[in-house]
């Protein structure tokens, strides 16, 4: 079976909070609380764990302050991490869950920038992705790239799993997807529909010519998440469309990057584009089911 690699520049302490019903500008007092080890790639990991225990290592960088607790909830689900300590914290996200309203409202708290980039670390990072590299099938790089790093980051990551060789999905967008396309070819871009539109100037209306135009231009495979809308794809410039899996949502958090870990995880086993798509849906739909970012199982790691 496959082995993978995901690469995680924007890790993250997620902590997610359960409302009875959640009403603003009031004192709300909470059902459930829980902590988990997160950030895109990181919930991806988390699937392709559960998908197949022990085929996934995760790159990525921790702050030094925070950097224990964030090793202590990976451990919790099993994941092998390879980290690259940086001075500060890691960040956190708060999610709210509202059960009443069936909502999620994510809160996203960036750490204050540095004066200067971490040097050092990004070539600790680089060696930490270049050896990884050797051991495995497929990589997954996903997420935003905070200031910290140099801008050529993404793209330098990009080339070095695409000179390997290895099945890479890239689920990043704007200037660092224009400037990875540059330089390389991802095998698949997955980012979702604004994030599409954004970053190759279209308009939503032109959407399933623009991706088949695109994915023939680049001969790669292109797919665009649409929320509760069916899933746009093109391999080599052949459009397909896969319909989403109706479900009541518990948390969407993480519904993308669970899609991701479907989709590679049966992309690089099977070679299966149609089967990719479908087992990417299915993982996407039951991670919106579970409380924990990036779960297709119940975690037995709630808070009371």
């Amino acid at each position: 079976m496959a082995r993978f690699l995901a690469i995680c520049l924007s890790s993250t302490i997620q902590r997610t909070v359960v409302f009875e019903n959640l009403a603003l500008k009031n004192v709300n007092r909470s059902k459930k609380y829980r902590m988990d080890a997160s950030g895109k790639a990181v919930n991806s990991a988390r699937i392709l764990n559960e998908l197949e225990n022990g085929c996934v290592d995760v790159v990525c960088p921790l702050g030094e302050k925070n950097a224990d607790l964030f090793l202590d909830l990976a451990k919790n689900d099993d994941l092998h991490i390879l980290d690259v300590r940086t001075p500060g914290f890691t960040r956190e996200c708060w999610t709210l869950l509202d059960f009443a309203q069936k909502t999620t409202t994510e809160l996203v708290v960036g750490e204050p920038a540095l004066d200067k980039k971490c040097v050092a670390a990004e070539e600790k990072l680089l060696d930490l992705v270049k050896n990884a590299l050797l051991d495995v099938d497929a990589v997954l790089l996903a997420g935003s790239r905070p200031e910290i790093w140099n801008d050529d980051l993404t793209a330098k990551i990009s080339k070095m799993a695409t000179d390997e060789g290895k099945l890479f999905l890239a689920d990043f967008w704007g200037k660092d997807l224009l400037d990875t396309l540059k330089i390389c070819t991802p095998s698949v871009i997955k980012i979702n529909e604004e994030e599409f539109c954004k970053t190759f100037d279209v308009f939503k209306d032109d959407l399933k010519v623009e991706i088949t135009k695109k994915s023939a231009e680049l001969q790669n495979m292109i797919v665009v998440t649409r929320g509760t809308d069916d899933t746009f794809a093109a391999k080599n410039g052949e459009f397909y469309s896969v319909p989403v899996e109706k479900v009541v949502p518990v948390n969407t958090t993480a519904c993308g990057d669970s899609f991701n870990a479907g989709f590679l995880y049966e992309y690089a086993n099977s070679g299966d584009f149609i089967a990719a798509l479908k087992k990417g849906t299915w993982c996407a739909a039951r991670n919106a089911e579970r409380e924990c970012p990036g779960s297709t199982q119940d975690s037995v790691f709630l808070l009371p």
